[in-house]
Formats: C-alpha cells, sequence, structure tokens
C-alpha cells in the first residue's frame, strides 16, 4: 500500500511531457557530454603540447588536473541540460538548480583535490624528497583535503535548504576542544610542517642545538633525532627546536678563523714589523685561503702579540684543520729561519738576600724580615 501511494505522488508530480518535446532533450544532453569530452581533451591536448616546449611545470599541473574531471558528473551536466529543456513547473526547476550547483561543488572539488596533489608533489621535488617532507606533506594533504571536501558539502547542504549553522557551531566547539586536549602533539606536528617546508637543516646535516652538537638523523612528526659527537642519540621536541638557534654547519660557505702569537721581547722593532707582512706571504701562498688582516696587537706581559684574520674558502672541518696546521708549521719555520723566537708563559722570581751563586751570606737570614719584630712585652 506505501510503495502504491508512493508511485502515485511521482507519477502526479512528474511533468506531462511528450515525445516531441523528450527528444530534443535528449538530443541536447547528448551533445553537451560530447562537447564537454571533446573541449576537455582538445583543451588538454593542446596545455601538453605546449608543456613539451616549455620548462615550467605550471602547464603540466593544468594538463593533469583536466584529467581529473568526473566522466560521471559529465554525464550528470548533459542530464541536466536536457532536463532544463523540458517544460517544468517551478518545483522541478528549483531542483535542478539544486543539482548543477552541487554538480559544479563536486568538479570544483575534485579539480582543487588534484591541484592541491600537484603542489605538494612539486615542493617535495624542489627540496629533495626527504623522509622528513613526505610525511609532513602527506600529514598537510590530509588536512588539507579533509577542509577542502567539509566546504564542499556544506555548500551543498546550505543550497540544499539544509540549516548549517548549528553543525558549524558544534564543530568549532569540538576542534577548539580537541585543540586544547592535544595542543602540544599539534605543536610539533605543525612545527615539523615548519621544518619540512622552510628547511632550517636537513637530514646529514651538521648542527648545533643549544649545547648539544651532532648530525641531524631524522625529522619526525614529533621530534628531531640527532647523533651528538659522543655517539649518543639525542630526540628533541621539533617545537622546542624551533624555539632555540640551531647553527647549521652545512650551510656554512667559508670558515673565518681568527688566532694570535707572539714573540720574545728580544726581537727589534724591525723585525716586529716584518712579521706581519710575513704572515701575509704565508697565507696567500695557499689557494684555499684568504688573507683579511694581520697587526701587532700589543704588548703582553711575555710576549710582543700579533693577531691574523683569515678565511677558509671551504666548508669542510678537514680542510680547515688541515690548512690551519699548515699554515702554524709554516709560520714556525719562517719565524725560526728569520731568528725570531716564539714567546712562551714565563714567570720571573726576585729572591732577596742572595748573591750571584744563589747562597746566601753566611750569618744572613733570607727569609728574615727587613726590620725585626718588636719583642714581647
Amino acid at each position: 500500500m506505501i510503495w502504491n501511494d508512493f508511485t502515485h505522488r511521482v507519477a502526479a508530480s512528474w511533468p506531462q511531457v511528450g515525445w516531441d518535446e523528450v527528444l530534443p532533450a535528449v538530443l541536447a544532453g547528448l551533445v553537451t557530454v560530447l562537447v564537454i569530452k571533446g573541449g576537455m581533451r582538445l583543451l588538454a591536448n593542446r596545455l601538453r603540447a605546449l608543456s613539451r616546449r616549455t620548462q615550467t611545470t605550471l602547464d603540466d599541473g593544468l594538463v593533469s588536473v583536466l584529467e581529473h574531471t568526473s566522466g560521471p558528473l559529465v554525464a550528470l551536466a548533459g542530464l541536466l541540460v536536457g532536463l532544463s529543456m523540458l517544460p517544468l513547473d517551478a518545483r522541478w526547476q528549483a531542483r535542478v538548480d539544486q543539482v548543477w550547483f552541487a554538480l559544479v561543488a563536486l568538479q570544483l572539488g575534485l579539480w582543487l583535490q588534484q591541484a592541491l596533489s600537484q603542489v605538494l608533489a612539486a615542493q617535495q621535488l624542489r627540496h629533495g624528497g626527504g623522509t622528513a617532507l613526505s610525511a609532513s606533506a602527506t600529514l598537510l594533504g590530509w588536512a588539507l583535503r579533509a577542509t577542502l571536501w567539509a566546504v564542499v558539502v556544506l555548500a551543498v547542504l546550505s543550497n540544499l535548504g539544509v540549516n548549517i549553522t548549528a553543525f558549524i557551531a558544534s564543530l568549532g566547539i569540538g576542534g577548539i576542544a580537541l585543540a586544547l586536549a592535544v595542543q602540544n602533539i599539534l605543536g610539533d606536528i605543525f612545527a615539523s610542517l615548519a621544518i619540512a617546508v622552510d628547511k632550517p637543516f636537513e637530514v646529514g646535516d651538521s648542527v648545533t642545538v643549544g649545547d648539544v652538537t651532532g648530525t641531524v638523523e631524522r625529522v619526525g612528526l614529533k621530534t628531531t633525532r640527532i647523533r651528538s659527537l659522543g655517539g649518543e642519540q639525542i630526540v628533541m621536541s621539533n617545537a622546542e627546536l624551533l624555539k632555540r638557534t640551531v647553527a647549521n654547519f652545512k650551510r656554512l660557505q667559508t670558515r673565518r678563523v681568527l688566532f694570535s702569537f707572539g714573540i720574545t721581547y728580544e726581537a727589534s722593532a724591525d723585525e716586529v714589523a716584518a712579521v706581519p707582512p710575513l704572515v701575509r706571504e704565508l697565507i696567500e701562498a695557499d689557494p684555499k685561503l684568504e688573507f683579511a688582516r694581520a697587526h701587532f696587537k700589543g704588548f703582553g706581559d711575555n710576549s710582543l702579540d700579533f693577531e691574523v684574520v683569515y678565511r677558509v674558502q671551504d666548508s669542510d672541518y678537514d680542510v680547515y684543520m688541515d690548512r690551519q696546521q699548515a699554515l702554524y708549521l709554516s709560520l714556525m719555520r719562517a719565524l725560526k729561519q728569520r731568528g725570531i723566537k716564539l714567546a712562551f708563559p714565563a714567570n720571573t722570581v726576585n729572591v732577596v738576600g742572595l748573591n750571584a751563586q744563589g747562597v746566601a751570606p753566611r750569618g744572613a737570614a733570607p727569609d728574615a724580615p727587613d726590620h725585626p719584630l718588636p719583642a714581647a712585652g
């Protein structure tokens, strides 16, 4: 009985049309499907041919987006075009308009989803496709796609006349509560995304964070693992890591080196004046080094002090140590050849009351004070 009532209502509400009206509508729908598919195929072929002659990836992305045009949605568009040609009443016309809105929204959602995938893939390729970026890109892709389809569904429901205000409010309250509950985890996840996108360091970089120095082994969604110089693995929270100053030695292009040395006071003024040009000659003789300055700095307690600044044209630490060692040895040899002695710390002790042979005169007390102490009363 219920089914009969339903069929009667459908028959009563269905518009009364004849074949002379249905046939043009069907033909119009078929033509619409053919035109849309043919136009999309032609546009994709043109863009594909253009992409072979250009270096940009934008046209490749547009081709991929167009290829994700839904066939069922195109067929539905043809059906709607045919229905719009029929003499429908206002109620049926409103339903057709609602379906049109849903169709356009769904197709735009498919195109935007593919565009997001293309952008994330290009970003990963641009930064070398590391595992950290891959995990972060996957997480970011899920979040963006979920947001996109939530907007599409809410827009379709709103067009159908559903009151979504209360639903959006409940989602907002639930989202705030969830965010407060997992704020530390979300902070680390967003910090991971920041590391993946901004690239302050990568896996394999040698870094110093606070009092930790080592090599980055892995950047995860919540933590970053650093292999320290002592061999142990240091696990640091991504959010805490970004709050600190990170020194990345892999990004080092050159090394600025400052060192000081001193010569004895036996050197003459001419010998002192000859030392800075000598140091400059030694530095410029090494193609890996760039001379900056060398000066007689001042008079030390036990030495005439010099200060030298140069740059090593290589970021490798071993190269820096090798060139520094070679420079120091060359400087020692050059100073020795010129009879200039390097100074070393020395302390002079003067002992009162000793003769030239270091023996106290007979009857003298070397450690006695100059004035005798008064006698006890």
